[in-house]
C-alpha cells in the first residue's frame, strides 16, 4: 500500500464522525456491523501505514473524539476487535486523563498481581508519566507490532488496576462503588484477554 496522505489525519476524523451521525438511528444489527467494519479497517490501515509514524493511530481519541469511538465501538462484545478498540482507547483517556489516581491504583495493586505487572510493562516508578506512556505504547503495538500481544499488555494492566481498587476499597458506600468498577476493570481485561485469544486463532472480528 502506498504511503497515506499527508491530509489522512481530517479525512479519517471526518469519516469516522459521518458514520457515527448515520449510525445512531439505525438498527442495532446494523450498527454492529459498522463497528466490526470500521475497527477492521482502521486496523488494516494503520498496519499497512507500519514504518509512517502511527501517532494518528494512537491519538484517534483526540482527534475525533472518544464519545465517536464510544457511539462507533462501545456497543460490541467485549471480545470483538471494536469492543477491545473502545478498551484500550478508553484506558488511554483514563491514564491521560487521571494519571495520578490510575498511577496510585496501579501501585497498589502490582505485588497483587506480579505476573500481569510483568506483562503490563510499566516502568518500576509507575508515575503519572509512565502510566501514560505505556497506554500510549499498548495503542501503538496495535498497529505497528504484535496484536495479540498488545491486547494481552491491555488486559495485564486492567487487571493490575483492580486489583488496587479491591484492595483499597473501604467498607463503606463508596467502597461499594470501587469494588463496582474493579469488576468492570476485570471485564475489559477478560475480554481483551479472549480477544487476544481469537487473534491468535484467526477468528478475532
Amino acid at each position: 500500500m502506498s504511503e497515506p496522505p499527508r491530509h489522512a489525519r481530517p479525512i479519517l476524523a471526518a469519516d469516522l464522525e459521518r458514520l457515527v451521525e448515520g449510525s445512531v438511528a439505525g438498527e442495532p444489527s446494523a450498527r454492529l456491523e459498522l463497528a466490526h467494519a470500521t475497527a477492521a479497517a482502521l486496523v488494516s490501515v494503520g498496519r499497512d501505514a507500519a514504518g509512517d509514524p502511527s501517532d494518528r493511530f494512537v491519538r484517534l481519541a483526540d482527534t475525533v473524539g472518544l464519545d465517536t469511538l464510544a457511539d462507533l465501538w462501545r456497543g460490541a462484545p467485549p471480545d470483538s476487535l471494536p469492543g477491545a478498540l473502545w478498551a484500550l482507547y478508553l484506558l488511554q483517556t483514563w491514564c491521560t486523563e487521571n494519571g495520578a489516581e490510575v498511577a496510585r491504583l496501579y501501585r497498589t495493586g502490582r505485588s497483587l498481581a506480579p505476573v500481569d505487572e510483568v506483562v503490563a510493562g510499566v516502568r518500576d516508578d509507575a508515575d503519572p508519566d509512565a502510566i501514560a506512556t505505556v497506554a500510549d505504547s499498548v495503542l501503538s503495538g496495535l498497529y505497528d507490532g504484535d496484536l495479540g500481544v498488545a491486547l494481552e499488555r491491555g488486559a495485564a494492566f486492567f487487571r493490575v488496576v483492580a486489583a488496587g481498587r479491591l484492595f483499597l476499597a473501604s467498607e463503606d458506600t463508596d467502597g461499594d462503588a470501587e469494588r463496582e468498577r474493579a469488576g468492570r476493570n476485570r471485564a475489559c481485561a477478560d475480554g481483551l484477554t479472549r480477544a487476544a485469544a481469537a487473534w491468535r486463532a484467526g477468528t478475532l472480528r
